[in-house]
């Protein structure tokens, strides 16, 4: 049996080659352009000694040149190694060592981090494009394209990603090609219900899997198109959706709060003026998901562009999504949904860690998940590895419960509960009541060292701009504590608050509270 990654470009180029595939700035590229392209590159790729089953690493922004790359790697039979190109030199050293990258393929302008990086782990780096013969789309004009993508078998690893390394060095989740398609199907045609002439905004960084996955694969899968956005910009984002009838968005949290946030200024600023130049563009469909959606940004964000918000739930381990708000099962806000078709989403016993017991409905525990979308194990890591896969479930490190109508709920990450004093604080529970504060924009809750209670209750707040309308002048903490002792229960509600301009982010966009942690560890002690 033979399946590829590959086809979910090829297969498209033969079905729908002179449509529009992909709008980067000026550049529109049909599905035929975009393949040949790739192909052209994959015979370059043979040509810099790059075998099936190698390991080349890609260092680009959302582009086309990230796209034709990609899929060159792919239908050369290498496999993907996707590197988030704002690291800095070391770690992307670890990454090129511990995949054995034999090739590192970076976009010009990160060149000079990706250099002593490559040099440290002994991979040739070429450069996507920079106008030389010797970049990979000049090497690509002189090249043989092979005439079509070398086949694999299913259980090939097709993409290593590596994970965000919460806790000390990431690790490289092997993907195999039957994961990313299968996840491309059920995304595409069963859960979100991609269709051919929309036009969907390529704002998720494309070095993740959510971005892969959901955002590129599968508006490809569907014929559809995608425009790509370098780099994210709540301002910038609404122009492009207006500019190119975008109707389908694929985001994370953070990126439903900046395009609140920029429609709100822009409505303020036309207030005066021509208030349809502040209209929300027309969604017909909106997908979250990477981290819990606040229920008062998804209200928000509903009521103001129109659209209903499909809030799903997924892991870099498992392709990614494994469940979200299907119209089929109905849709509750604050819900990750159902799991997807072919997909088992469960709750287990939190504290058994050799084996899987599994929890009825309503009862806490920590979420396990089963189906084509699980990952082979962690490179080079057996015990990880062992550890995360146990009885054919994956483990992974989120607290949920399931109601009794099949709504999964993630309740919180195992690692990032609070001890206070003896009870569990959930930050998510404390995050969804302090959202809705008129002065709050974004919160981050984190427990940090107490000399007594163990942990204290920290909520790491970004104010409203003063400026904006029906914001409190200034926000301060005793009138925010004070508004949370009437919603929060006692042992739950935070007693620490601090002020930050913004919440530091990965390169996914979700928020890392381990640096919060560490940033505001002494706190409590003062």
């Amino acid at each position: 049996m033979q399946l590829s990654l590959a086809s979910i470009l090829a297969e498209s180029a033969l079905r729908h080659r002179d449509r529009v595939a992909a709008i980067e700035g000026g550049h529109r590229a049909t599905y035929g352009e975009l393949w040949d392209a790739a192909l052209q590159r994959a015979g370059a790729l043979a040509q810099l000694g790059v075998e099936p089953g190698d390991r080349v690493a890609l260092l680009a922004a959302n582009g086309i040149d990230f796209v034709t790359a990609y899929f060159a790697i792919l239908a050369r039979a290498a496999v993907v190694v996707p590197i988030p190109p704002m690291l800095v030199a070391d770690e992307i050293a670890f990454m090129l060592q511990d995949s054995g990258a034999k090739l590192a393929l970076a976009e010009r302008s990160f060149v000079p981090v990706v250099t002593p990086a490559a040099e440290r782990a002994g991979t040739r780096l070429v450069v996507l494009r920079d106008g030389t013969p010797d970049d990979l789309a000049g090497r690509a004009r002189h090249a043989e394209a092979p005439l079509a993508a070398i086949p694999r078998e299913p259980l090939d690893p097709a993409v290593l990603f590596y994970t965000s390394g919460t806790t000390g060095r990431p690790k490289g989740a092997v993907l195999a090609h039957v994961n990313l398609v299968m996840n491309c199907f059920v995304n595409a045609f069963m859960a979100n219900e991609f269709q051919h002439d929309d036009i969907v905004l390529g704002c998720l960084p494309l070095f993740h899997t959510f971005g892969q996955t959901v955002a590129l694969n599968s508006t490809f899968l569907a014929g559809a198109t995608v425009v790509l956005q370098p780099r994210f910009d709540g301002a910038q984002a609404l122009a492009l959706m207006r500019e190119h009838g975008v109707d389908v968005l694929i985001g994370v949290p953070t990126m439903y709060i900046a395009l609140l946030a920029a429609l709100g200024a822009e409505q303020d600023e036309a207030a005066a003026g021509d208030a349809t130049a502040a209209q929300a563009p027309a969604l017909r469909m909106a997908v979250s998901g990477g981290a819990p959606l606040p229920v008062a940004v998804l209200e928000a964000f509903e009521a103001r562009f129109g659209v209903r918000v499909q809030e799903g739930y997924g892991l870099s381990e498992t392709s990614p999504t494994a469940t979200v708000n299907q119209r089929v099962f109905g849709q509750r806000p604050g819900s990750i949904g159902h799991p997807l078709w072919g997909i088992e989403v469960e709750v287990a016993r939190a504290e058994v860690e050799d084996r899987i017991e599994l929890l009825g409905p309503d009862e806490l525990g920590e979420i396990v998940i089963r189906g084509h979308n699980v990952f082979q194990g962690y490179h080079g890591l057996p015990e990880a590895t062992g550890a995360a896969l146990v009885d054919g479930w994956f483990r992974t490190g989120d607290l949920g419960v399931k109601d009794p109508d099949g709504f999964r709920y993630v309740v919180d990450r195992k690692k990032d509960m609070i001890l206070r004093g003896g009870y569990n604080v959930y930050p998510r529970e404390v995050e969804e009541v302090l959202a809705r504060h008129p002065g709050v924009a974004q919160v981050a809750v984190v427990g940090v060292p107490h000399p007594t209670h163990g942990e204290e209750v920290l909520a790491v707040v970004v104010p409203v701009p003063a400026a904006d309308p029906g914001a409190p002048l200034p926000l301060e903490a005793d009138a925010l504590l004070a508004w949370a002792r009437e919603r929060i229960a006692h042992h739950k509600r935070p007693r620490l608050v601090a002020f930050a301009d913004e919440l530091p982010l990965g390169p996914s966009r979700k928020v890392l509270k381990r640096e919060l942690r560490e940033r505001y560890a002494e706190l409590a002690q003062e």
